[in-house]
C-alpha cells in the first residue's frame, strides 16, 4: 500500500471504521477539546475544564470518545492523567474526504459532460 494513497475497502470506498472519527468530530463540545489539544502539549482534565461550564465528568466522558476514535491518547504521571492529541486517525479521515472528493469531481465532471454532449 503507498503511503500517499488513503486506505479504502475493495470498492474503493473510505475505511467504514472512520465513522467512529467523524462521530467523535460531530459533537461541538469534543471539536472544542481536539481545538485546544491541537494546540500542542499534553492537558489533565482540570486544565482542560478550566474556565468552561464543563465538569470534569462531562470532559472525561468525551475525551473518552474521542480515546475510542483513535483521536487523543492519555499518559498517566503519577496519579493524573494527561490528554495529548494524536493525529494519526485525523490524517485517515482527511484522506477519505480527499477521495470522496475526488469521487464527487469524476462525478460531476461526466455530468457536466453528459449536459453539454
Amino acid at each position: 500500500m503507498s503511503p500517499t494513497k488513503p486506505r479504502a475497502d475493495k470498492a474503493g470506498a473510505p475505511r467504514a471504521d472512520l465513522a467512529s472519527v467523524f462521530f467523535a468530530l460531530g459533537d461541538k463540545t469534543r471539536l472544542q477539546l481536539i481545538a485546544v489539544l491541537c494546540a500542542g502539549g499534553a492537558f489533565s482534565i482540570a486544565q482542560l475544564t478550566a474556565n468552561t461550564e464543563l465538569t470534569r465528568q462531562a470532559v472525561t466522558k468525551h475525551l473518552q470518545v474521542l480515546a475510542d476514535a483513535g483521536l487523543v491518547t492519555d499518559l498517566k504521571l503519577g496519579r493524573e492523567r494527561l490528554w495529548q492529541f494524536d493525529p494519526a486517525q485525523m490524517e485517515e479521515a482527511r484522506k477519505s474526504l480527499e477521495v470522496i472528493g475526488q469521487q464527487w469531481e469524476t462525478a460531476l465532471g461526466r455530468l457536466k459532460a453528459s449536459l453539454e454532449g
